[in-house]
């Protein structure tokens, strides 16, 4: 679900205080384009959405998510996103985010 090394890496190379930073701000634009989507959703925006919901997830290592994202993605390209299971972007990241900071807690 999260992809550790990938973490590891982005730790070392902002240094420990940033990296709690860049964290806060993932979180807090994921939250942000996941709320929109609750409140508004417009199929129209599910393509660009997606997009940088996944580029987030990659960055952060959470692969479970990311993957979600790019079906959800691909699935609007195609002109497709009614038939995106919404529902289950939006568990995926609650889920992935549970496991992220609980593992950030022992590491």
């Amino acid at each position: 679900m999260i992809d550790w090394t990938r973490v590891n890496e982005l730790r070392d190379e902002i240094g420990h205080e940033d990296f709690n930073e860049v964290v806060e701000m993932f979180l807090e634009e994921v939250k942000g384009i996941i709320e929109r989507i609750q409140s508004s959703p417009d199929t129209s925006s599910y393509e660009a959405d997606l997009h940088a919901l996944k580029g987030c997830a990659l960055n952060l290592g959470f692969e479970s998510f990311a993957q979600v994202c790019q079906n959800g993605e691909q699935l609007a390209a195609r002109g497709q996103g009614s038939r995106i299971d919404l529902p289950s972007v939006f568990a995926s990241f609650a889920s992935s985010k549970t496991d992220f900071l609980k593992g950030l807690n022992t590491s």
